[in-house]
């Protein structure tokens, strides 16, 4: 694969000028497409045509007492330096937009995971995704005709020196053995195994796969065992014999590994080199055929040759896969160290890391660590590797597999490119705080352990798929219930006044309504009519505490105790919490909450503060503290808090529900519609998201896509009824207003941009739009009596429909429907006549089902208003 763009016929390509700092040389295509540069003579790590290039593995040092001095340990510690306060992800679409209004203070939280397990998952997508399959391949074709190593790629082993070794001068070529001229250290590139040899009298050569950083990797048969593919792999590039047996015994630990997404290791065994003398350790490994990560990366390419970076959800099936097998490795003390594109293949349906040799016990402070550049977290250079380092190199490969990052072991080398620029992170903001939170400086402020990062990735992937699909993929979160109740089911308040503008008679005032004789409202001095609001006010403190609530810990000495009380009224709740047998922090928590129900909101906020001194980045007193803020009317700071959960779990529908009902009493109505949406989208058990995201929309203007979102809440819900009543008014409340104008009309009256019944308004074309609307109406209220709706919400509805039908016939609108022909709404025909008989009907049977003397009077006197004129 060409590594450089084809330039223009006639023309030179434009050299490029070397990626890594210092070096003034520029890149030269060497043959096959491939750079490097003409000073140092290393390749780019990420090409001009994309290709992912990972540098090679090196040693960081020694042990956390002593580190080594090579290119890796300086360039961790320097940048470790520079990178020692946490970072926020982003400034989230939400907190971005009150930059400069609010207090600056940073919230940011550590989550408190415990396991360190893993799951016990199984299949590359967990089902969510369907990743291609990689064939495996037939082994023999794996083996290389020739073994040898380019001079480009020649250099110094020794981890202090890394001088280019076996270079040509003039005319001869480079020697492929021999010693450093800066340090005298050997080298050599020749293979020291052949096809055919016999290794322990049991492993059959057939030949090199590929050079690794301790040699030549090599492809053999187990005759001892069913002629089984086996790859050999160097173990320790030295030839004395007691280091030897040293580590052969010190890795035999590796042996004992056994999962389904890591290599297995079969045995050590030691072999005499007949050309040298010298006897040579290998790991005998399990024979993995496929593609590595780096591959498959390097395979997908645009019409013009550039690298197409890997979709998002594929990458994220490939972490989630990454994730389990650390978690294993974790669960048996020990840590991985390198993960990267290069130590991972996909064969089939699996993914199976690869590369055992950087594999080390936790406790271990004096073996050599190695680690890659643009992988390796800053601290392990200063602090060695821990469980948070191992998680850092899966999300850096993550950010290599889906977009062309650019000057990652530099530039980047322990950051993330500013996701403005960055399209898969505009996209995703969820992935993108997953991979921040996971590369965090601050190696406590990542996730604590594999399974907390596979949870949220898995919750991120589920997102991204619900969003391409347009089907939900939900999932029940492990930190938080479910939502409390859906508050603000009722999304318009009650009609006040008539129901059509323009059909009721004035012959018959009543000032019992608070309106004029027409119903319609009051004109003020001026003639300009009064706005009206859409929707009801948002309750924001019924909201706020109707918002999931995090789950209680497990582990806490009162979990058991809590589990009793879920059903408790606030006040009993507190009786019992007084005498619970020890405090914690879950009944400090479950007080709070108590008090926040209760109004108690000065005793709330002073508990809140001491929770804040002793807990100060529990993520669980965070969440309280946005809850809080959020019901007392600090929306702001409301909002700090949740986007600090929301940095913290990328996965979670909860916080961005809370963040989207900040940004809806922020005034941020298209923050709000994205935040309902995603929430929405992904998991539809949050009702509350679905009412959210129509007011919103609603409120912006945009009425046919809040229809839409009321009606796409399942049968399932027991909101669905509601749901459809608010469809219902979505699609009618205030709809002929803009029409009509306002302004008290007399019967018969044209008013102003209306015209006289069955003819067109002047100049604008007929409402052809409402009457689909109105159709749709009419045909949920009669569809929602099989749903439970009562007998006075349907004639309520039907009053409305009726009503807002009666002023598209009078205001001319029928001249838009079809031919007259039968049509009915509700059972009364579609012209004055027919719906005036059909709202008189309806207000007669409120009349009847009515509780009190005056409201049946008063629906009376509105059906006589009405009736159509009659002789009779």
């Amino acid at each position: 694969m060409s590594q450089t763009e084809e330039s223009p016929a006639g023309e030179e390509a434009p050299q490029q000028s070397c990626q890594r700092p210092g070096c003034s040389g520029s890149y030269e295509d060497v043959g096959g497409g491939e750079l490097y540069c003409d000073e140092c003579g290393l390749a780019p790590v990420v090409s001009a045509s994309g290709m992912v290039n990972s540098p090679p593995t090196g040693i960081t040092g020694g042990g956390r007492g002593s580190r080594g001095s090579g290119s890796s340990s300086s360039r961790s510690s320097r940048t470790s330096a520079r990178s020692s306060q946490s970072r926020r992800s982003v400034s989230g679409r939400l907190i971005g937009a009150l930059s400069g209004r609010t207090t600056g203070r940073s919230v940011s939280v550590r989550s408190s995971g415990k396991t360190a397990g893993s799951s016990g998952r199984a299949r590359l997508g967990v089902g969510l995704v369907q990743v291609p399959d990689v064939p495996r391949p037939d082994p023999r074709s794996m083996v290389l005709e020739t073994a040898e190593v380019p001079e480009r790629k020649r250099f110094c082993s020794r981890s202090d020196c890394g001088a280019p070794v076996g270079r040509a001068r003039g005319e001869r070529p480079g020697r492929t053995e021999g010693f450093c001229t800066k340090c005298g250290h050997p080298y050599s590139f020749v293979p020291k195994l052949h096809s055919g040899d016999i290794v322990r009298g049991q492993y059959e050569v057939v030949g090199c796969l590929a050079h690794g950083g301790l040699g030549w990797i090599y492809l053999a048969i187990d005759r001892a065992v069913s002629d089984r593919w086996v790859v050999l792999k160097g173990l320790l590039d030295t030839g004395d014999q007691d280091a030897m047996a040293a580590a052969i015994s010190e890795r035999r630990f590796l042996a004992e590994i056994e999962h389904s997404n890591i290599v297995r290791i079969y045995n050590f065994v030691e072999h005499l080199d007949q050309r040298t003398g010298s006897l040579d350790g290998y790991i005998v490994m399990e024979y993995v055929g496929g593609k590595s990560l780096k591959e498959i990366a390097n395979d997908r390419r645009t019409p013009d040759g550039r690298r197409d970076p890997l979709p998002v959800e594929q990458a994220c099936a490939y972490g989630i896969e990454a994730l389990e097998a650390l978690g294993h490795l974790h669960s048996r003390n020990l840590l991985y160290c390198d993960f990267k594109v290069d130590n991972a293949i996909q064969t089939e349906d699996q993914l199976k890391l690869i590369d055992m040799g950087a594999v080390r016990r936790m406790d271990d402070d004096e073996s050599a660590i190695y680690g890659t550049v643009g992988y390796q977290a800053p601290e392990v250079a200063d602090v060695g590797p821990s469980v948070a380092s191992d998680l850092y190199t899966v999300a850096r490969t993550l950010a290599v597999l889906t977009f062309d990052f650019q000057g990652y072991t530099n530039v980047f080398v322990d950051s993330l490119p500013d996701p403005d620029n960055i399209e898969v992170f505009r996209q995703y903001e969820s992935f993108y705080r997953l991979l921040v939170r996971a590369t965090d400086p601050d190696p406590a402020r990542r996730f604590a352990s594999a399974q907390e990062m596979s949870e949220q990735l898995t919750g991120v992937l589920r997102e991204v798929v619900s969003l391409q699909t347009g089907r939900a993929r939900p999932a029940m979160s492990t930190i938080f219930g479910p939502e409390v109740k859906v508050t603000d089911t009722e999304l318009f308040a009650k009609l006040d006044g008539e129901v059509s503008r323009l059909g009721t008679r004035r012959d018959r005032p009543t000032a019992r309504n608070g309106g004029s004789a027409s119903g319609t409202a009051a004109l003020p001095a001026g003639g300009a009519a009064v706005p009206v609001r859409l929707t009801r006010q948002l309750d924001t403190a019924a909201a706020a505490l109707a918002l999931p609530v995090p789950r209680v810990d497990p582990g806490d000495p009162n979990a058991g105790f809590l589990a009793g009380l879920i059903a408790s009224a606030p006040t009993e709740l507190i009786t019992a919490l007084h005498a619970a047998p020890s405090g914690s922090l879950e009944l400090r928590l479950r007080e709070l909450r108590a008090r926040l129900e209760m109004g108690e909101f000065t005793i709330a906020l002073a508990t809140l503060d001491a929770l804040e001194r002793d807990h100060p980045d529990d993520w669980r007193v965070v969440w309280y503290r946005g809850v809080a803020a959020l019901a007392t009317g600090d929306h702001e700071n409301a909002a700090l808090s949740f986007d600090a959960i929301y940095d913290a779990f990328p996965g979670e529908p909860a916080p961005k529900l809370a963040l989207g009902l900040c940004a809806e009493v922020l005034g941020q109505l298209d923050n709000a519609a994205e935040y309902y949406r995603l929430v929405w989208t992904t998991d539809p058990s949050f009702v509350s998201s679905a009412f959210g995201l129509a007011r919103v929309r609603l409120t912006a203007g945009d009425r046919q896509n809040a229809v839409h979102t009321l009606e796409s809440v399942p049968e399932a819900s027991i909101h669905y009824t509601a749901a459809r009543v608010a469809a219902v008014r979505a699609r009618l409340r205030h709809r002929t207003e803009a029409t009509l104008g306002s302004g008290a009309v007399s019967p018969g009256a044209v008013l102003p941009g209306a015209v006289s019944p069955g003819s067109a308004p002047s100049g604008k074309a007929p409402d052809a739009p409402f009457l689909d609307d109105l159709t749709a109406a009419a045909g949920q209220v009669e569809a929602l009596g099989g749903y439970g709706l009562d007998a006075v919400r349907r004639e309520q509805l039907s009053t409305e429909v009726l009503g807002c039908a009666l002023d598209w016939v009078l205001s001319g609108g029928q001249g838009a429907a079809p031919p007259a022909g039968g049509r009915v709404l509700l059972g009364s025909a579609l012209d004055e006549r027919g719906l005036r008989f059909g709202l008189e009907r309806s207000y007669r049977t409120l009349a009847r089902l009515a509780p009190g003397g005056e409201e049946r009077i008063d629906l009376v006197e509105r059906a006589n208003r009405y009736r159509p004129r009659t002789w009779v």
